[in-house]
């Protein structure tokens, strides 16, 4: 494993991030992410409007953020659904606020971010219904939202990426697209690159071991829409355009997801990061990558818009 000086950089800088006031492993996790992103993450980029709401529910409510890009018009905007990874365990609107803001900004696409109920407090499939009841409730209010109900698409990074895989699978012909980043697919972690980056770097297999038991109650570790590399029917899933990482543990696991979907006949493409590192989207201060990322995300959704458009 040969890694760049930036990357050497980022990795020695990790391994010095402390949690502070931290109250047992799970804590430890959570704000370790939250410091990591703050100080990786570069300037955040300004935005138009900000707005936080709570999408009511039975017995809970799906708090979501919505990003107003610069320079665009609030009515009939063409969206985004974005769906967080931290390994189903962590992460949340600080920790993506960065990340939301270049994607808004790039796409000039409202970007709704869901801040689904995390494991595990809330095991499977709690986040799951909270990803498809806020994404129905986005297209239902849409017209309210100043949003256009056809120029819709979705975005999942990391453990996201396994719920924006299910989610399209449910109600993916209201969407016009799908990128997945670095997705979490598989929850057996015995791939070939998880035997080369057991150790990281960013991830870990025991990390990753325990994220999933605390996520996937045993008598659903075969279904599907928690294990996207066990889906069969991807049924209206969109055009998707999937983000890997060369020295990232999940890298097979996102390959194996892309021949799956092709040999379901999905429309997939497939953009590999070389020299990058699971997360290096959080890595904009150091990394060019994260910008190029963005750019290429921004043209990728920007395409399948206007498809709709000149229709």
């Amino acid at each position: 494993m040969q890694l760049t000086p930036k990357i050497t950089q980022i990795v020695s800088h990790l391994e010095k991030i402390q949690s502070f006031n931290v109250q047992d492993s799970l804590d430890d996790t959570r704000k370790y992410l939250e410091v990591m992103t703050l100080q990786l993450s570069g300037k955040k980029e300004s935005m138009t409007m900000i707005e936080e709401l709570n999408i009511p529910k039975e017995n809970h409510r799906i708090p979501i953020r919505i990003y107003r890009p610069n320079g665009k018009e609030i009515q009939k905007s063409s969206a985004i659904i974005y769906i967080h990874g931290g390994w189903f365990i962590a992460g949340g609107y600080e920790t993506h606020d960065a990340v939301a803001r270049k994607l808004a900004n790039k796409t000039g696409s409202v970007i709704i971010f869901i801040d689904y109920r995390l494991a595990p407090e809330y095991p499977f499939p709690a986040g799951l219904h909270d990803c498809i009841d806020a994404a129905k409730w986005v297209m239902v209010h849409a017209e309210s939202l100043g949003i256009d109900q056809n120029q819709i698409g979705i975005m999942g990074d990391s453990a996201g990426g396994a719920l924006a895989t299910a989610v399209s699978t449910q109600i993916g012909e209201h969407l016009k697209f799908q990128v997945l980043i670095y997705p979490a697919t598989d929850n057996h972690l015995n791939s070939k690159s998880w035997e080369t980056y057991e150790n990281g770097p960013v991830l870990n297999k025991p990390g990753g071991i325990e994220a999933w038991k605390a996520y996937l109650p045993e008598d659903k570790a075969n279904d599907p829409l928690a294990v996207p590399v066990l889906i069969k029917d991807f049924k209206a899933t969109p055009s998707t355009l999937i983000i890997l990482a060369e020295h990232d543990p999940l890298l097979d696991d996102g390959k194996q997801l892309a021949e799956n979907m092709e040999n379901a006949g999905i429309s997939v493409k497939i953009s590999f990061y070389q020299d990058m590192v699971h997360g290096f989207m959080h890595m904009g201060e150091v990394l060019d990558e994260t910008q190029i990322a963005v750019d290429e995300m921004a043209t990728f959704a920007q395409q399948h818009f206007e498809t709709v458009i000149q229709k």
